[in-house]
């Protein structure tokens, strides 16, 4: 049974920037693609961002250029660096864990998601 548990949520000003973490347990950490997602108040949860055990990386259109996901295999971590956060962008953050590296986008294929951090950008 892989874990994951997230850190870095806070609260930050519009324009600024977080770095979120999701550190890993329990699993072959290189094995799995790891995304991350979101979801505002009032709304689904949306894709963020993926990565594979290969580094293939993958993006919603909305954070292209501004956020960047990493992952280190050896402390079997995975990063969302977010920059120019916008308010519209407040919500709880979560990180997830999957087999395979099809179809990354697809919520419903990951298997494993940690509680969630909250991020909060004020205006």
């Amino acid at each position: 049974q892989v874990q994951l548990v997230e850190s870095g949520g806070g609260l930050v000003q519009a324009g600024g920037s977080l770095k979120l973490s999701c550190a890993t347990s329990g699993g072959t950490f290189s094995g799995y693609t790891m995304g991350w997602f979101r979801q505002a108040p009032g709304k689904e949860r949306e894709f963020v961002a993926a990565i594979t055990w290969t580094g293939t990386t993958s993006y919603a259109d909305s954070v292209k250029g501004r956020f960047t996901i990493s992952r280190d295999n050896g402390k079997s971590t995975v990063s969302l660096q977010m920059n120019s956060l916008k308010p519209e962008e407040t919500a709880v953050y979560y990180c997830a864990a999957r087999r395979g590296t099809a179809r990354t986008v697809v919520e419903t294929l990951y298997d494993y998601w940690g509680q969630g951090t909250q991020v909060t950008v004020s205006s």
